[in-house]
């Protein structure tokens, strides 16, 4: 399964149909995949669920339009926004600016903030995977849509959770469920209306859960763990993030293609945290594949 190639189409498919209704499980169906699967494998391989990137792509051209003096209402309509306002919203939301503003030559500067990522080789990628086969357990936490964020971690997650600090979430859930071992699990789904990042920790049961939040079922599988490169001296700000985001696409472009097992489709893939994420210094954390053997 070569998943760089069916990447590489889907983008082919969004810029064919950047001006119509476009919808994420449109994209999964067009590419042969699964809602979920191919949610998760879009965000490993460009950092950002698939609908982040249509938007992404529709501002960008629209930018170009308003360069070259066309009317905000008829750019809004052309890709796909209801609203003049919802298109001014979005527009400045990506680039600090109105596209009034834009066209009169009032911003300076509107490319993204640059940011340096590393490429993951099979060498170390390999380097402490391993293969566990576990049983069941239970996961409770919170759900959260991602809305225009771009959704790489769960120690990014701090950008979708708006209500509160990520650390006081964090010690509410440990206070209000008290679970028997320390760490959390971070899980992503695309559905139809949007990508969710769930991030919780591993209980006994549900008995404390309160109605707020997500219960899930984990079943047994047997997975391709994967540990994160340690960076040592934390290199720079991000650079935890990036490798998380490499990794994640070394996994799918590098390992998955040529081992003996496939992606369980059925089965539930995550990230955990751990205490060696906690500390600020040369954190590492894990990515739990589901597989199977390949037929």
């Amino acid at each position: 399964m070569n998943y760089r190639i069916v990447m590489e189409k889907s983008i082919d498919y969004i810029e064919s149909n950047i001006k119509e209704d476009l919808t994420a499980g449109m994209i999964a169906e067009n590419a042969g995949y699964s809602l979920f699967h191919f949610g998760r494998v879009f965000l490993a391989y460009y950092g950002m669920p698939v609908m982040e990137y249509v938007l992404k792509r529709r501002l960008s051209l629209a930018l170009h339009d308003v360069l070259n003096g066309a009317k905000v209402l008829d750019t809004a309509l052309l890709y796909g926004f209801k609203t003049a306002s919802s298109f001014s919203k979005a527009f400045r939301r990506h680039y600090h600016c109105s596209p009034k503003d834009f066209q009169k030559g009032l911003i300076l500067n509107l490319s993204d903030s640059s940011e340096k990522s590393y490429s993951i080789s099979k060498e170390i990628l390999l380097k402490e995977m391993r293969i566990e086969k576990r049983k069941s357990f239970l996961v409770a936490g919170y759900s959260s849509k991602c809305e225009n964020a771009i959704v790489e971690t769960t120690k990014d997650v701090s950008a979708i959770w708006s209500e509160k600090p990520l650390e006081s979430y964090l010690d509410h859930l440990y206070a209000k469920l008290n679970p028997p071992k320390h760490g959390e699990i971070g899980i992503y789904q695309q559905r139809e209306d949007g990508a969710y990042y769930i991030l919780g920790i591993i209980v006994d049961n549900f008995k404390k859960v309160s109605s707020d939040m997500a219960c899930i079922v984990i079943p047994e599988a047997t997975y391709a763990v994967f540990t994160t490169q340690q960076i040592m001296g934390n290199e720079y700000p991000d650079a935890f993030v990036a490798t998380i985001r490499a990794t994640w696409r070394g996994i799918f472009d590098v390992w998955i293609e040529d081992s003996e097992f496939e992606y369980d489709f059925e089965k539930f893939d995550f990230e955990y945290y751990d205490e060696r994420c906690h500390s600020q210094v040369d954190p590492v954390m894990e990515i739990w594949i589901p597989i199977k053997k390949s037929r």
